[in-house]
């Protein structure tokens, strides 16, 4: 349906950004507008999420499930989200590379299906709105990881 990608430097090495990006756990702490958490396992979490668009009101429940992690090297991440009158499955693969300083990752997202109201909305504004999700949440994870680096 719509594709993207990109990526994003990491100051940790790349077996230490994997960790990080294979725990559902860590990534739910990282995803913007989250209010809560209703399951909190290593590879699943569901949670509650207020999203910043216009043309989404009220709350979604998204569920993210990390699968098919090759140790330190990539993984893939399916989310669907479920509001009133909307749904979307989005697929989200993800690899790390050595690089000086740290950790190259290398992301790519696929909104696989929108339903509902979603459907009505111009493929531009989903891409954007789903753009600035994934910015908005990389910023996230890479101050995290910063944080927690810090002696």
């Amino acid at each position: 349906m719509q594709q993207f990608q990109g990526h994003q430097d990491l100051p940790v090495e790349p077996a230490a950004a994997w960790r990080k990006l294979s725990d559902a756990r860590f990534l739910a702490e990282c995803i913007p507008g989250v209010e809560k958490v209703t399951l909190d396992e290593p590879d699943r979490v569901q949670c509650v999420l207020r999203p910043g668009f216009t043309f989404v009101r009220g709350t979604l429940e998204l569920t993210l499930e990390v699968v098919d992690g090759v140790a330190d090297t990539s993984a893939r991440l399916l989310l669907h989200s479920k509001g009133i009158g909307t749904s979307s499955e989005v697929e989200a693969q993800w690899t790390v590379a050595p690089q000086i300083g740290g950790t190259r990752l290398h992301w790519s997202v696929e909104v696989k299906n929108l339903s509902g109201l979603l459907k009505a909305i111009p493929p531009g504004l989903i891409q954007a709105g789903a753009q600035k999700v994934v910015t908005d949440a990389l910023t996230a994870v890479t101050a995290k990881i910063k944080n927690e680096s810090v002696p």
